[in-house]
């Protein structure tokens, strides 16, 4: 089946971000000065302000922060309503806003905070593979 909702559009800046997904791999900026990741890719390190930026391979896992049940979407998305989305506390300290997969979006009273997930990705196009999130099963 087609991927049919929106692809985003790649920058030199993301690059890595992109090729790293086409891999199998989540990639995330790396401060070289402060040693501390951060999400999304920028120009400039959030933490120190410094440029000296690099890029690492995360583990590809997390935990629910929190959630939300979008019923009430419209675009491309429409279709796919309801969905969840949430934001994703990663073990390297970042917190990423995701839609997270296999979890009923009429039951969000079994989507559970602090809920371990992993990512996955998924082929939007041959140069971009969209990562989603899925819980783990403990």
């Amino acid at each position: 089946m087609a991927y049919e909702l929106p692809i985003p559009t790649q920058g030199t800046h993301t690059r890595p971000f992109w090729e790293g997904t086409k891999a199998g791999k989540l990639m995330l900026p790396r401060c070289e000065d402060c040693n501390r990741t951060h999400w999304y890719p920028r120009y400039i390190c959030p933490h120190c302000q410094s440029m000296n930026l690099g890029w690492m391979e995360a583990s590809g896992e997390g935990f629910i922060h929190t959630y939300a049940v979008q019923h009430l979407v419209f675009g491309k998305w429409a279709k796919e309503a309801p969905y969840v989305t949430a934001y994703i506390d990663l073990k390297e300290g970042d917190r990423m806003l995701t839609v997270l997969r296999g979890v009923d979006p009429l039951s969000p009273e079994d989507i559970k905070i602090g809920a371990p997930v992993r990512v996955e990705f998924e082929v939007a196009s041959e140069d971009t593979h969209i990562p989603f999130w899925r819980v783990v099963e403990v």
